[in-house]
C-alpha cells in the first residue's frame, strides 16, 4: 500500500470521495487561486497594477505539537491588475498560481513553506531529539465555490526539504459581509499527513530515546488534525485595511500521541493573527 493510499484511508467514504476528485481535478488540469497572494494570476500583458503592502504579527505554537506560543512577524505584500477584485484568501491557503478559472472553480500550483525545528531553541521540550530543516511544501490546490458566500477548498502537497512525505489539506469557508466595511468568514479544516510527512516531527528513535529520556515511539501518517478558522477584516478606507484571524488545530493519531506531544506539549495548536495594509495603484509605462 502506498503512502497516499494509507493517508486516503483516515478519512470518511464520502469526504474521501470529494477530495480524490478535486485531487484528480488538480492532477489533469493546471492552476492556485492565492486571492491576495503576490503571484495571484499575473497576466502577461503590463498595465495598471494594485499593489498591496503591509505587517503582520501571529502568535504560533513554538513548534508542532508545542503547548506554548512564538511571535513571528510577516510581511504582507500582494499584486492584481487595478480594478480586479482581489479573491477571498483564508491564512492558511498556501501561495500560488492561478492557472484556470471556470466561474466558481479555480485551480493551479500551490506551495507553503514550514519553518525548520531547531532542538538548541527548546532544549527543556527537544533535547537529544535533533533538528528538522526548513520544508518547501509544493502541489496543486483546487477550490470550487458553489455559493458567491461559501468557499471549498484542497491543497495536496509534497515537502522538499525537513520531510519529503505528502500532505493534504481540505477546508471549507463562509465568507459574509457584515455592512460596507466588515467581512467576517470561518469554517473547517482537517489536514492529513503521510507516514514520511511525520515522521520526522513526532518519532522518537532508539537514538534520541537514550538522549531525551523520552520512550520509543514509530509516529505514522493519517488524519493529522482537525479544527476551525475565524476572519475578520475591517476596511478603514479604500486603502487601509485592518485583519485578524484565530485558527485552532486538534493533532490527531499518532501526531497527537507522541511523547513529544503528550509529555511536553500539547494537541491543542492554535495561531492567533493580526495585520494591516496599504493599497495603490502604479503604471508600469
Amino acid at each position: 500500500m502506498t503512502s497516499l493510499e494509507a493517508l486516503w484511508r483516515h478519512l470518511p467514504g464520502r469526504v474521501v470521495l470529494a477530495a480524490t476528485a478535486l485531487a484528480v481535478i488538480c492532477a489533469t488540469v493546471p492552476g492556485n487561486a492565492w486571492a491576495q497572494g503576490l503571484f495571484d494570476q499575473m497576466p502577461t500583458i503590463p498595465g495598471d497594477w494594485t499593489v498591496t503592502l503591509g505587517a503582520q504579527g501571529k502568535l504560533l505554537p513554538e513548534f508542532e505539537g508545542a503547548g506554548r506560543s512564538r511571535f513571528e512577524p510577516l510581511p504582507i505584500v500582494s499584486i492584481r491588475r487595478t480594478g480586479k477584485v482581489a479573491r477571498f484568501r483564508s491564512p492558511l491557503d498556501g501561495a500560488g498560481l492561478s492557472l484556470i478559472d471556470i466561474g466558481g472553480f479555480h485551480a493551479g500550483l500551490v506551495g507553503k513553506y514550514k519553518s525548520a525545528r531547531d532542538a538548541g531553541d527548546y532544549p527543556r521540550h527537544l533535547r537529544g531529539l535533533g533538528d528538522v530543516d526548513a520544508t518547501i511544501e509544493a502541489g496543486l490546490f483546487a477550490e470550487f465555490w458553489p455559493r458567491d458566500w461559501f468557499r471549498t477548498r484542497i491543497e495536496t502537497r509534497r515537502g522538499f526539504g525537513g520531510h519529503r512525505g505528502f500532505v493534504a489539506e481540505l477546508s471549507a469557508d463562509v465568507v459574509v459581509p457584515v455592512g460596507e466595511r466588515w467581512t467576517l468568514s470561518g469554517g473547517p479544516r482537517l489536514s492529513l499527513a503521510d507516514n514520511k510527512a511525520t515522521a520526522p516531527y513526532f518519532v522518537v528513535d532508539a537514538a534520541q530515546s537514550l538522549a531525551s529520556g523520552l520512550p520509543l515511539f514509530n509516529a505514522k501518517g493519517g488524519l493529522h488534525s482537525i479544527g476551525a478558522g475565524l476572519q475578520a477584516r475591517y476596511q478603514l478606507t479604500p486603502q487601509w485595511e485592518v485583519r485578524g484571524y484565530v485558527e485552532y488545530a486538534r493533532l490527531r493519531d499518532d501526531a497527537a500521541s507522541s511523547p513529544l506531544v503528550t509529555r511536553y506539549g500539547s494537541p491543542n495548536q492554535t495561531t492567533v493573527g493580526l495585520g494591516v495594509s496599504y493599497s495603490f495603484d502604479i503604471k508600469l509605462w
